[in-house]
Parts: structure tokens; C-alpha cells; sequence
């Protein structure tokens, strides 16, 4: 686009500013696409969105990040990345993405508070946000003995009881994978049946078998107790023979009990921040996230909309590592710049036939 025609869509409708590309997210895979964005030249405006720093500001410490031997605070390494995006010319902001108008270029990006930007490009690396039961402690102990995540602070916990809270295939899988450093591994679920592919199930059966795992079916946390500074204690329990205890509270046959334990992790789903994308023509799977392109080739991470890309945990529900989403950033920041680089080749096409035509 123009600098004309730049400043013509700044002034239209209220418009605040436009930008060759505005970057949604402020995670590992946002502030990656920010520091190739910038290296590219392409200015990338960075909007924070709910969660600023994405959900690795809620882990303690950090050691599985190449890089620090010594292992790195989640905040710490995200303050580090945005400094470094903002060193190549990137600009973060507050802000939250309400929608994103894809039915004209440039895109219509439009934030809760009701500010418009338009934009020739739009990464979309706003995460997921993983799914918490809303229970006394949770907020004064995530990060400190409680977590979402096991590959990523399971290590911290050797010999420790561990609760992991679930029922579908991801329970399974961390609570399998917990096994590795805890003393025993308590999977709590607040049915009788789990929802889990007979492979995980089978998995966890062969785990309680030999003494790993416990099952502790119909049950469910209600509190979790301890400190930041000594992690979790202990936690509150109800149990009902026929399930869903919290819905059976003055249920006479509901038991309340303490449990001891030294950390536990939910694992109870993600929801992926897509929300400001349902009115585009975008694709997503039922549960929300963004369906891209993949394959061997560039492109990768286009979606169906032209000029739009996903990166991070929105894109990926599988894997959700910081050293993953931090790659994907990196192929959406060069993917954009392809396409807004083909939009430059094309405008000067059309501009220098024109120009041709002046000259006769």
C-alpha cells in the first residue's frame, strides 16, 4: 500500500493507524513473529490481547528453553523477547482484538476498547488459555505447585504425590508422563468412566498396575492449600459413589476429605482465543483453533484468508511448547513478509504500465 493511500485509510471511519502488519499476542509464538517481523522491516504493531506475555508468565522457572542452562523465569524470558522485538523496530500496546474485518484490504482490525487499525497483514498468535475449575487457591498458587502443564514443570516435582486433575486423553497423558518424577500420581476425574481413547486408558491401567497411579474416580478438588513461597500442601476433596460430587454437596452419601499433596496440574482442555476471528472467513476445527495451510513448502501457516496466518497455540493443540509456538512465530513472520512483499511486486506493476502511459 501507498503512503497516500496509507494516510487515506488512517483518516477513514475513525481509523487510528495503518500498519503493513499488526501481530495479535504477546506469547513466545507473537513476540517471535515480532522480532522476525521487525528484522523484515515490516513494523509490526503487537497487541498484548488478555493475557500479556501468553501462559508462560504463569511458570515459575523455565528449563527447557534452549539457551539457559540454568534454567529462566517464564516472565523474565518474555520481558527479554519483547525488548528484543522492540530493539528492531517492533511497537507492542495494550489492547485486545474484538474482530478482525477480512471482507476488504486492508484488514479492519477493531479492539475492545474501540479503537480501528487497518492492516495489509494479520498474525494471529493470541494462544489458548487453559481451562481452570475457578476454586479457592488457585489464583495465589498457579505456578507454585499448581500447573497446566506437565512437560513443562513436572521436573520440579521429584518424589512428590502429584494430582492431576482430567479425564480425557490429555489427563492420561500427563498423568503417564508425571509418573517419571512423582512418588505416586493421584488422576482424579468426577465420573467413573473417562473419556479417553482406550490407548491412553489402557496406558494408565498398566501405570496403576504397577503402583504409579491411583485412580481416584467420582471425585473432585474443591480447594487447593498452601503458599507461593512453600507450593502447594494440601488439597480439599468431595467423593459421591455415583459421581459429579460438587452437584451432590448436601447429598448425605458425599464425603469431604483432605488430601496431602506437593503439587497438582489440571488438565482439563484449553480454549483457544479465536474468538475475534468468527466473523472472518477463516477456518477453524469445532473446538476453535486455527486450521493452516502446513505442508513442506512456504505458506505454511496461511489460513484460507489471504494476508491472515496463525501461529502458537491457537494454530497448535498438540504439542504447546514455548520452543514450538517460538517456531511457528518465526514461519508466520515469513510468510507475511512473502505476502507483503507480492503485494508491493503487484502494486508496481500496476503503477509503472501507468507511468509508461504519462511519459507518451
Amino acid at each position: 500500500m501507498t503512503e497516500d493511500a496509507s494516510a487515506d485509510a488512517a483518516t477513514d471511519g475513525g481509523v487510528v493507524e495503518h500498519r503493513k502488519l499488526i501481530v495479535a499476542g504477546t506469547g513466545i509464538s507473537g513476540l517471535t513473529a515480532a522480532i522476525y517481523a521487525a528484522r523484515s522491516n515490516n513494523e509490526p504493531l503487537v497487541f498484548e490481547g488478555t493475557e500479556p506475555g501468553g501462559q508462560l508468565t504463569l511458570t515459575t522457572e523455565v528449563d527447557n528453553y534452549p539457551g539457559f542452562p540454568e534454567g529462566i523465569s517464564g516472565p523474565e524470558l518474555v520481558n527479554n523477547m519483547k525488548e528484543q522485538a522492540k530493539r528492531f523496530g517492533a511497537e507492542v500496546k495494550n489492547g485486545v482484538l474484538k474482530s478482525v474485518d477480512d471482507s476488504s484490504r486492508p484488514f479492519r482490525v477493531e479492539l475492545t476498547n474501540g479503537d480501528v487499525y487497518t492492516a495489509d497483514a494479520v498474525i494471529a498468535a493470541s494462544g489458548a488459555s487453559a481451562r481452570t475449575l475457578g476454586i479457592p487457591g488457585e489464583d495465589d498458587l498457579m505456578g507454585y505447585g499448581l500447573s497446566t502443564c506437565a512437560t513443562c514443570d513436572g521436573a520440579f516435582f521429584r518424589d512428590e504425590k502429584i494430582v492431576v486433575v482430567g479425564g480425557g486423553d490429555a489427563a492420561m497423558e500427563e498423568a503417564n508422563f508425571l509418573t517419571k518424577f512423582a512418588s505416586t500420581v493421584y488422576l482424579v476425574h468426577r465420573r467413573e468412566e473417562f473419556r479417553a481413547e482406550d490407548y491412553w486408558i489402557d496406558r494408565v491401567h498398566e501405570k496403576v498396575e504397577s503402583g504409579d497411579i491411583e485412580l481416584m474416580l467420582n471425585t473432585e478438588v474443591t480447594e487447593l492449600h498452601g503458599t507461593p513461597e512453600d507450593g502447594v500442601d494440601h488439597v480439599t476433596m468431595v467423593r459421591h459413589p455415583e459421581g459429579h460430587p460438587t452437584d451432590k454437596l448436601d447429598d448425605p452419601e458425599t464425603e469431604e476429605f483432605e488430601f496431602d499433596a506437593g503439587a497438582v496440574f489440571y488438565a482439563i482442555g484449553h480454549t483457544p482465543n479465536t474468538e475475534y476471528l468468527e466473523g472472518t472467513s477463516v477456518q477453524m476445527d469445532d473446538e476453535g483453533y486455527l486450521k493452516t495451510k502446513g505442508g513442506f513448502d512456504g505458506g505454511q501457516t496461511a489460513t484460507d484468508v489471504e494476508g491472515l496466518f496463525g501461529a502458537g497455540d491457537v494454530v497448535d493443540y498438540h504439542y504447546q511448547q514455548a520452543i514450538t509456538a517460538g517456531g511457528m512465530g518465526c514461519k508466520a513472520a515469513i510468510d507475511a513478509d512473502d505476502y507483503l512483499e507480492s503485494l508491493e511486486r503487484a502494486e508496481t506493476e500496476q503503477t509503472e504500465p501507468a507511468a509508461a502511459e504519462s511519459d507518451d
